[in-house]
């Protein structure tokens, strides 16, 4: 690789905000060594016509395991990602309690575990962030901590209040967490055992991302007909406790609920108008995607996904299911099964639960296929509306993020037809959404590295690492489809990680440049 690449005529969109400007771009040994006219150096790329930006910062993904599956991060890399913060929603995979069990822990992350080749075997989240590093990331990872792992490890899956003692213990956990490097706290409360975590344990854990200065981020209880409420508890903590906020991927799921999402930003505002720190994050999508198991009420879920089989093999656990199904904000034809842990390819993939109940109660074949894979199933969820999707992306507290994963679509984690966010999110909010282009590019890269406190990136100025994106404005579009997921972005015609060429023409180099980012307070 060149030790300098001057990038000349390009249009300079440097994250900040500001407006535009044609210049030059000088990158040296890693990093952005000047911004200006005039400037030489042993290699030029002319990019004339072409916007120059920061390396897109993706603050809300769930790699922790497909990174280590593959390194490179082919989905995410190619749609001009450079930094993703993984271990959202809850669902990490570190720390654990001493002497914990980690087979039922990472059933009940199944959504983050699509190759059961990777060996799960550190011991605390240093030890993940050093296997992370050995595997040689191909853009930059930071962590959160997940919830989940905590409070699993050390009260199980019961659901019952963590005792003083429990909760030190998770305390001491995640300050452990925080000095290897964890840039913050993720929660997710429909995610068993998390449903059953009472506020005491919320506002010690909040209590110690605030002297940490950390982010506490939030996979709220409920989207569609609890919207409100669920917010209005990650509010209330953020305001008891001043821990920096992140609801992540605000959206009201149902037709019934559409528009309440203005009223959970007017929660929002009134928190920050007293001095609170809380912001949001969404992906441009009208779908989501979860694992199938989170249409269970949570009290069925009890006990962890090891024990789902027998009981909702039991008439009447259906029949009490069937009957809270029965007023679902969202229809069973905008359900999709997007994948399963059985082999590939499994003809349940791809067709809504309406399609596969044509003859038969649905509630029935969803019920079968928990009894039998548990986590083991995803699916997309429809039901959103696309005016309350502007609202949050014009909100001023929102950043753009995927809530993907990094893909490859020709190994193991290219199985199914997953979201096509992990493939398309920045493109498509580019190309569809952005009104004003420094602002949109703002929040895509210095904002949300702001928000996770990765202050040095998502900037082109002198001296920064050289995370660097350029794309081609009239080419630049999402080609991923929910049918047809695993197709790279067009338009991204160069990236840059740590001041490597990465992605070159639209093609992948195989360069793997990326390193751990690690919090620090």
């Amino acid at each position: 690789m060149p030790d300098e690449l001057l990038l000349t005529g390009g249009l300079v969109v440097d994250g900040s905000g500001g407006p535009a400007v044609t210049a030059d771009v000088l990158v040296r040994e890693g990093r952005i060594a000047a911004i200006g006219s005039g400037l030489t150096a042993g290699e030029v790329r002319d990019v004339t016509g072409r916007v120059i930006c920061p390396g897109f910062v993706d603050v809300h993904t769930h790699s922790d395991l497909t990174l280590l599956s593959d390194p490179r991060a082919l989905s995410k890399v190619h749609q001009g990602v450079t930094t993703e913060v993984v271990g959202n929603c809850g669902l990490g995979v570190a720390p654990l309690a001493s002497g914990a069990d980690i087979g039922p822990i990472r059933q009940a992350v199944g959504y983050l575990d699509l190759d059961p080749d990777v060996d799960w075997s550190w011991p605390d989240l240093g030890g993940y962030l050093d296997v992370l590093a050995a595997a040689g990331p191909g853009i930059n990872v930071a962590t959160l901590v997940g919830h989940l792992a905590l409070h699993a490890s050390v009260v199980g899956f019961t659901d019952r209040p963590a005792s003083p003692s429990e909760i030190d213990r998770m305390c001491g956990l995640l300050g452990d967490a925080f000095d290897a490097g964890a840039v913050g706290l993720s929660t997710g409360l429909v995610y068993a055992p998390l449903p059953y975590v009472r506020d005491a344990e919320l506002l010690a854990l909040a209590s110690l991302v605030a002297d940490r200065d950390r982010i506490f981020t939030w996979h709220v209880r409920n989207y569609d007909d609890d919207l409100l409420d669920s917010v209005a508890q990650a509010v209330a903590v953020a305001r008891a406790t001043g821990a920096r906020t992140q609801i992540s991927h605000l959206a009201a799921v149902g037709r019934r609920n559409w528009g309440a999402v203005r009223r959970a930003l007017d929660l929002v505002d009134a928190a920050n108008a007293d001095g609170c720190d809380v912001g949001v994050d969404i992906y441009p999508y009208l779908h989501g995607n979860a694992p199938l198991s989170q249409l269970l009420p949570a009290h069925v879920q009890e006990g962890g996904p090891s024990v789902w089989g027998p009981r909702l093999r039991d008439p009447d656990v259906r029949a009490e299911v069937r009957a809270a199904w029965v007023d679902r904000p969202t229809g069973w034809d905008e359900l999709m099964l997007s994948w399963t842990s059985r082999p590939a390819p499994d003809p349940v993939v791809g067709r809504t639960i309406a399609d596969l109940a044509a003859s038969a109660d649905p509630a029935d074949v969803v019920l079968d296929l928990l009894a039998e894979l548990g986590n083991g199933v995803l699916m997309t969820a429809g039901g959103r509306s696309e005016d309350d999707l502007r609202a949050v992306l014009g909100h001023p507290a929102a950043v753009v993020a995927s809530d993907g994963l990094a893909l490859d679509p020709s190994g193991v984690t290219g199985a199914g037809v997953p979201h096509p966010r992990s493939y398309g999110t920045f493109p498509r909010y580019l190309r569809s959404y952005a009104a004003d282009l420094p602002d949109a590019v703002r929040r895509c890269t210095s904002a949300p590295a702001a928000r996770v406190g990765l202050r040095d990136r998502g900037w082109l100025r002198p001296g920064a690492p050289a995370d660097v994106v350029v794309f081609d404005p009239a080419r630049l579009i999402d080609r991923a489809t929910f049918t047809d997921p695993h197709q790279f972005a067009a338009g991204i015609d160069l990236v840059l990680v740590n001041g490597v060429v990465t992605v070159d023409g639209g093609e992948h180099t195989g360069q793997r440049a990326g390193s751990v980012l690690k919090g620090s307070a």
